[in-house]
């Protein structure tokens, strides 16, 4: 049986992913890293030291699902309610910086590229084929977290 990235829950393999980023070395954080946040609707930056590859990974993730995608799309996905107060809240999309050095980070790796006919960006068959050896990864840890069909867990 073949294990694919949609097999398998989504946060394991996000943190499986971003574990294999960091351990890998080939992604460079940019200096800025812990002095943003990651959206103008957070009141704080992030407290976990590895949110970088966390988010690189969410976005390899969401391209193996869904592709193309681009900059713009990726606001709306990590977007949020930004609460005014006393006044009604409003979405707001997340900062577009930080997803664009996480695609470009991507793409140093070989593991996304631009779309040649549309806008944004879709996986390489190098990024495919490393997320499916890091699902079966995650499938081996916990075989019991695997996806049906419907997207009900067994």
């Amino acid at each position: 049986m073949r294990i694919s990235a949609k097999d398998v829950d989504q946060s394991l393999l996000v943190n499986e992913i971003a574990a294999f980023l960091k351990k890998s070395g080939r992604i460079t954080l940019p200096d800025w890293v812990d002095l943003v946040k990651t959206a103008p609707y957070k009141e704080l930056a992030p407290t976990d030291p590895d949110w970088f590859y966390i988010r690189a990974a969410a976005i390899a993730r969401h391209l193996y699902i869904r592709s193309p995608a681009g900059v713009g799309a990726f606001r709306k996905v990590f977007g949020g309610r930004q609460r005014n107060g006393s006044r009604p809240s409003h979405f707001v999309l997340a900062s577009s910086g930080i997803i664009r050095k996480c695609l470009q980070a991507l793409e140093e790796m070989k593991w996304i590229e631009k779309h040649p006919k549309n806008k944004g960006r879709i996986l390489t068959s190098t990024g495919r084929r490393d997320l499916d050896r890091l699902a079966a990864q995650v499938f081996k840890k916990c075989p019991s977290l695997i996806m049906k069909n419907c997207g009900s867990r067994k």
